[in-house]
C-alpha cells in the first residue's frame, strides 16, 4: 500500500529550496559531532578513525546471532540454485577481506556477554543499470526484539553538500571535471571497541561446504544510518587538514555529492593542477580519487589511464580521433564529446492504473526542472486520479486514457534535446557582471518559475542561459490567481537566494523577478 504522504514527499523534493541551510543544529546532531571531534583520530596510513555514534554508551544488545543464522541459511539456498550470484557473492566478500575492511573476528573476542555484540544480516543487490556488478548490502535496519543497529546509532546532521548546487557549479566554467572516491564509506575506520557491533556471518574462503566463521567490519558500513554523516565529517576533516585554503580543499569541501566530485574551471593548466592536488589531499587522508571523467582530450590525456572512468581508459587522445561517451553524472546523461546535458527516456511497460501512472511520472530524473513544462503534465494527470478517487491497482478511466498514452508516447521526444552544459560559449572571455533574471507565472491548472543566468563579458559581449526550473499542479483546493501567482514569485525569491550561494560568482546582481499578466 502506497502512503500518500510518501507521494507528497516524492513531488515536495521538486521545491527543497524551501529547507533553510541555516537550520540550526538539533540536540542529537550536536551530540553527534561531539563524539565525532572528540573521538576522530588518525592512522599511520591515513586513514581516519571514529566510533560508533551510539545513543547511549552503555547500550546493552541482545545476542541476535541466531536470527543472523537463520538469514543465511536462506542466503546459503538461494546461492547454490545460481552459480553466477553465488560467484559475484563471493567475489564481493574476498575483496572486502582482502582490501581489510573487513576481518576475521580474533579467538580472544568471539565469546563476549557485555552487550556490545550485533550480526548484521546481508543480502546482494544487482545494480538495475549495471546487470553484472553486485553489491552486499547490510542491513542494519533488522529487527530481532524490537532492536536493530540503526535504533541505537545518531544519525547525525546531513554533512552533504546540496545536489542543485554542486550541478550548478558544474556548469560554471568551460572545462568540466568528474571524479569519484573509491569506497568511500570504507575507507572511515570503525574504532576497535565497536567493531562486534559490525559483524557478520560467512563461510570460510567463500566456500559454503566449509564452517561458518564469523567476521566484523574495521569500516564504517554502508546501511548504518550514521554512515553517510561519518564519511563526510571524514572527508571534510581531510580538506581542514591538509587544504590550507586551497582550490584542491575548496573542491574536497564543496563539490563533491556523497562520492561524486564535479568541477569546472577555466584551463586546462587549471583541471591538470586541481586533480593533481585533490588526488594528494585525499590520499592524506585515506581516499583515493579516480574514474576521472573530463570533456577536455588534453586533460584525460594527462591522467593516468588506471584512472580514468571504466569507459575511456582504453581511448588513444594522442590520435584525438576517439570519441567521448555518455555518461550518467550524479543521474544526468552527460554526453561528454558534445558537452550537452541530455534525457534518454526508457519507460518499463506499467499497467494503466494510478500505480502505474505514479511510476512513469516519478522515473524521469530532471533535478535541475529542465523539461519541468512536460512532467507537469504527467504530474496534472496523477493528482485528476488522486482527486477523483480512482484506486491505486484500478483501471483509469476512460476519459484519461487518451491524454495519458498521448502524454507518454510525447516522452520519447526527449531524446532530440539537448543542453548545454556550461552556461557560456568557449569564446565568451572573462567574465565581468552576472545577474539572475528570473520569471514566474500561474493558471488554474499550475504555477512555476524559470531562472536563468545573463553574462556580461569585459568586452560587453552578452550571453543568457536557462539555471533551473520549477512546477507545480495547482492544489486541490481552489485558490485564486493572484495567489498562486504569488506563490510562483516567491519560489523565484527562494531560488533567487539558494542560486546566490550556490554559485561561484563574486559579482552577482540583483534578480529580477517578472510575472507575466497575459
Amino acid at each position: 500500500m502506497i502512503n500518500p504522504s510518501q507521494v507528497r514527499d516524492m513531488f515536495e523534493l521538486d521545491f527543497s529550496d524551501r529547507k533553510s541551510a541555516d537550520t540550526p543544529l538539533s540536540y542529537e546532531d550536536k551530540r553527534f559531532m561531539s563524539k565525532m571531534k572528540e573521538g576522530v583520530h588518525q592512522l599511520k596510513d591515513g586513514h581516519y578513525e571514529l566510533p560508533l555514534p551510539l545513543k547511549d554508551d552503555n547500550v546493552k544488545l541482545p545476542n541476535n546471532k541466531l536470527l543472523a543464522e537463520q538469514i543465511l541459511k536462506k542466503l546459503r539456498a538461494k546461492l547454490e540454485k545460481d552459480n553466477q550470484h553465488k560467484g559475484d557473492y563471493k567475489v564481493f566478500m574476498d575483496d572486502m577481506i582482502t582490501k581489510d575492511y573487513a576481518e576475521v573476528v580474533p579467538t580472544k573476542d568471539l565469546v563476549r556477554n557485555d552487550g556490545k555484540v550485533w550480526y548484521i544480516p546481508h543480502h546482494g543487490v544487482y545494480h538495475p543499470r549495471k546487470p553484472k556488478k553486485l553489491r552486499v548490502v547490510f542491513d542494519c535496519s533488522a529487527n530481532y526484539r524490537n532492536q536493530s543497529l540503526n535504533s541505537h546509532l545518531l544519525q547525525g546532521p546531513d554533512l552533504t553538500n546540496k545536489l542543485i548546487g554542486v550541478l550548478c557549479r558544474f556548469r560554471q566554467e568551460s572545462i568540466a571535471l568528474v571524479c569519484d572516491i573509491e569506497a568511500m564509506y570504507h575507507q572511515v575506520k570503525v574504532n576497535p571497541e565497536h567493531r562486534d557491533m559490525l559483524r557478520f556471518l560467512w563461510w570460510e574462503n567463500g566456500d559454503l561446504n566449509n564452517e561458518i566463521a564469523e567476521y566484523r567490519m574495521t569500516a564504517h558500513l554502508f546501511g548504518a544510518t550514521s554512515s553517510p554523516s561519518v564519511a563526510n565529517f571524514a572527508l571534510k576533516k581531510a580538506a581542514d587538514d591538509y587544504g590550507c585554503g586551497s582550490d584542491a580543499a575548496k573542491f574536497v569541501r564543496n563539490n563533491f555529492y556523497v562520492d561524486d566530485g564535479l568541477k569546472s574551471v577555466a584551463t586546462m593548466n587549471e583541471a591538470v593542477t586541481l586533480i593533481q592536488q585533490s588526488k594528494e589531499l585525499c590520499y592524506k587522508g585515506g581516499f583515493n580519487l579516480h574514474k576521472f571523467l573530463s570533456n577536455n582530450k588534453d586533460v584525460l590525456a594527462a591522467i593516468s589511464p588506471h584512472e580514468r572512468a571504466d569507459g575511456i581508459k582504453s581511448l588513444d587522445f594522442s590520435k584525438n580521433e576517439d570519441t567521448l561517451p555518455i555518461e550518467r553524472t550524479l543521474g544526468v546523461e552527460w554526453c561528454i564529446e558534445s558537452d550537452t546535458f541530455q534525457f534518454r527516456i526508457k519507460l518499463k511497460d506499467k499497467p494503466l492504473t494510478r500505480r502505474g501512472i505514479l511510476s512513469t511520472v516519478s522515473s524521469i530524473y530532471d533535478p535541475l526542472g529542465l523539461v519541468s513544462p512536460l512532467i507537469l503534465t504527467g504530474k496534472q494527470i496523477l493528482q485528476e486520479l488522486c482527486k477523483n478517487a480512482v484506486e491505486w491497482d484500478d483501471e483509469v478511466p476512460d476519459y484519461v486514457k487518451p491524454k495519458w498514452l498521448k502524454w507518454k508516447d510525447e516522452l520519447h521526444k526527449l531524446d532530440q534535446l539537448k543542453v548545454p552544459r556550461c552556461y557560456k560559449p568557449d569564446d565568451f572571455g572573462e567574465v565581468e557582471k552576472v545577474e539572475l533574471p528570473h520569471f514566474s507565472d500561474a493558471c488554474q491548472e499550475g504555477y512555476g518559475q524559470c531562472s536563468y543566468i545573463r553574462l556580461i563579458s569585459k568586452t560587453g559581449r552578452i550571453h543568457c542561459a536557462l539555471v533551473m526550473a520549477k512546477s507545480r499542479g495547482t492544489p486541490l483546493k481552489t485558490m485564486t490567481i493572484p495567489r498562486l501567482e504569488l506563490a510562483a514569485a516567491v519560489v523565484s525569491v527562494r531560488i533567487h537566494k539558494l542560486l546566490k550561494g550556490e554559485l561561484e560568482y563574486n559579482n552577482v546582481e540583483k534578480g529580477v523577478c517578472a510575472i507575466p499578466t497575459t
